[in-house]
């Protein structure tokens, strides 16, 4: 099952585009709720390049690695990858009249409901349109 989430940034494609694709960014919004914090991340955006982000809980009671490796790249427009567990994300970065809208489509994974997960998503998706257009 395919699951999608989307939301639209008050901003131009450059700086959301940079801000989705920064390592020094992503640590500010990759995070679900305000309790988890994205303490580091790398990031080779090129086909075959990986990617590796630190979410963890803020009082240290859990935390994983979200990694995978990028299968498309279409600069300012489009971005696909493969996960570790080999779920694949699709990401359409689409500029309309105000703004851009970003289209995040994702694998479901068993553990957690089609619910939680488009919510989890979803949360983390807007802490990336906040972080945006707080920068500019």
């Amino acid at each position: 099952m395919k699951i999608s989430v989307e939301t639209l940034v008050k901003s131009d494609i450059d700086a959301v585009w940079s801000a989705w694709t920064t390592p020094e960014d992503i640590n500010h919004w990759n995070a679900a709720s305000d309790d988890w914090h994205n303490p580091s991340s790398e990031n080779d955006l090129n086909v075959g390049g990986r990617f590796s982000y630190r979410m963890e809980a803020k009082d240290g009671s859990m935390g994983f690695d979200f990694e995978g490796t990028y299968t498309k790249i279409d600069e300012n427009k489009f971005i696909e990858y493969k996960m570790d567990d080999g779920r694949m994300v699709s990401v359409d970065f689409r500029p309309e009249k105000e703004g851009v809208r970003v289209i995040e489509t994702f694998d479901a994974e068993g553990e957690n409901t089609a619910e939680q997960q488009r919510q989890g998503w979803q949360s983390i998706l807007d802490n990336f349109a906040r972080h945006v257009e707080a920068l500019t």
